[in-house]
C-alpha cells in the first residue's frame, strides 16, 4: 500500500466583543449599566454565581446588600443561583488551586450552565482565579468582572487573561478568555489602603514610558493629587491607562500572546520574581514599580535613556508614592548568584521561544531586546540600591 498524507487547513475567525464600563455607583437603583450588560446575555432571567473579595467586603460591608437590592429590582434579567461566595483577596486568591476549585464547586453545586453568569467582584488576583474557574467549567461560563483596585481597573480587570500561580511560578496555569463584560466602579476604590492606590499606578507608568509620553507628563502634573488620593485625578488616569491596554490587546496583532514579545510586561520579569522572593510582602504593583525602576536604570547603560531621563522618571514614580527599592533585589541563591536574575529565564519560559524584553527608548517609545547583559543589569541593581538608601 502506498503511503500518503492529506492536510486540511482549518481556519476560524471568531470575533470577540465586550463592553468595558467606567462610572460610579453602579449598584445604585437608578444606574442602568449592569442592567444593560445583563440584557446583552439574551432573554432572562439569567442565573448568577457571585464571588466577592473578602477584603473588599470587610471595608465595604454594605456591598452585598446593595447588589442584592439592585438584582431585586431587575428580577426579569438575573437571579442569584446560590449564596455569594466570599473568597480571599490578594496573593492568596491565586496561590494554587484552592480558590479556583472552590469557585468551580460552587458553580457545579448551583448547576449553572453556559447561559448562566459568574460575577467576580474584587482585585486582580480574585478576578484571575475566579475567571480561570469560570473558563474551565463547561468549557466556559460567561464572566462579568467588577475590578475593585486601581491596578485591576487600569490593567488586569480589562484584559483577557485568567490564571493562578503554581509550580513556584507566577501565572503558571491559566487561559486566555475574554470576559462577557467589565464594570469599573470608581466608588469601590474609596476604601483602598494608600499603598494599593499608589501600587496600581505602576501600570500607568508602565504604559506611559513605552507608549504615551503625554500620559507620562500627566502623571507628573497630577502627582500631588494622585498622592493625595484625589478621586477625580485617579479616575482620569485609570481611564486613560485602561484605554491604552485595551488598544494594545485589540490592535497589537497578538491578543492571545502566541509570539515571544510582551510590551505590556515591561518591568514584569523582575516584578514577578520579587513577589515570590518577598513571599508577596510586595504587592504586584509595588513589585512591578521596582521592576520598572530597575529596567529604567539598565536602559541608561544601553544608551536607550539618558541619565537625566532616568532621574526624572524615578523622581516622578516616587512622587506618587511608588517604591523603587527592596532588599530582595540583591538576595542570593545558595550558589551565590543573584536570585532575581533567575527571573530572566523564568520569564523567557513563560513567554516561550526567544527571550524578548521591552525597554523604553526615550519616554513614550520602546524597543525589544533579546539579550540582557548581566554585568550591566547587576550594575543597575547596585546603582538603584545606592540611590535609594
Amino acid at each position: 500500500m502506498t503511503s500518503f498524507s492529506t492536510t486540511v487547513i482549518q481556519r476560524l475567525d471568531v470575533p470577540f466583543e465586550y463592553p468595558v464600563v467606567f462610572g460610579r455607583d453602579l449598584f445604585g437603583s437608578g444606574n442602568t449599566a449592569l442592567a444593560r450588560v445583563l440584557r446583552r446575555a439574551g432573554k432572562g432571567p439569567h442565573r448568577l454565581c457571585v464571588c466577592v473579595d473578602e477584603g473588599l467586603l470587610r471595608s465595604q460591608p454594605e456591598l452585598l446588600k446593595r447588589l442584592q437590592r439592585y438584582l431585586g429590582g431587575h428580577r426579569a434579567l438575573a437571579v442569584p443561583a446560590c449564596d455569594p461566595l466570599i473568597v480571599p483577596g490578594g496573593a492568596r486568591a491565586k496561590r494554587g488551586w484552592q480558590v479556583a476549585n472552590r469557585v468551580m464547586a460552587a458553580i457545579g453545586g448551583a448547576h449553572l450552565d453556559r447561559h448562566s453568569l459568574v460575577v467576580a467582584i474584587g482585585g486582580g488576583s480574585v478576578l484571575d482565579a475566579v475567571g480561570l474557574a469560570a473558563a474551565l467549567v463547561h468549557r466556559g461560563i460567561r464572566l462579568i468582572r467588577f475590578p475593585t483596585t486601581v491596578l485591576a481597573q487600569c490593567d488586569a480587570g480589562v484584559g483577557i487573561k485568567n490564571g493562578i500561580d503554581a509550580n513556584g511560578m507566577k501565572n503558571f496555569a491559566g487561559v486566555f478568555t475574554p470576559p462577557f463584560a467589565v464594570l469599573n466602579d470608581f466608588d469601590l476604590l474609596a476604601s483602598l489602603p494608600p499603598r494599593h492606590v499608589s501600587g496600581g499606578l505602576a501600570e500607568a507608568f508602565k504604559v506611559a514610558l513605552i507608549k504615551d509620553a503625554g500620559l507620562y507628563r500627566e502623571l507628573r502634573r497630577q502627582a500631588p493629587n494622585l498622592r493625595a488620593r484625589n478621586p477625580e485625578a485617579i479616575a482620569r488616569i485609570i481611564l486613560r491607562t485602561a484605554r491604552i491596554h485595551l488598544a494594545h490587546i485589540r490592535d497589537g496583532g497578538d491578543p492571545f500572546e502566541l509570539g515571544s514579545a510582551r510590551p505590556l510586561d515591561f518591568g514584569h520579569w523582575s516584578g514577578h520574581k520579587l513577589e515570590l522572593l518577598t513571599r508577596h510582602r510586595l504587592g504586584h504593583g509595588e513589585a512591578v514599580s521596582i521592576g520598572i525602576a530597575l529596567d529604567v536604570c539598565y536602559a541608561v547603560s544601553q544608551r536607550l535613556l539618558t541619565a537625566a531621563q532616568r532621574d526624572d522618571i524615578l523622581a516622578a514614580m516616587a512622587s506618587v508614592g511608588l517604591p523603587l527599592w527592596n532588599d530582595a533585589v540583591l538576595a542570593k541563591t545558595k550558589a551565590g548568584r543573584f536570585a532575581l536574575l533567575d527571573g530572566l529565564e523564568e520569564f523567557r519560559e513563560h513567554l516561550g521561544g526567544r527571550l524578548t524584553m521591552t525597554l523604553p527608548r526615550g519616554i513614550g517609545h520602546c524597543t525589544e531586546v533579546h539579550r540582557i547583559r548581566q554585568q550591566d543589569m547587576c550594575a543597575a541593581m547596585t546603582f538603584l540600591r545606592d540611590r535609594e538608601r
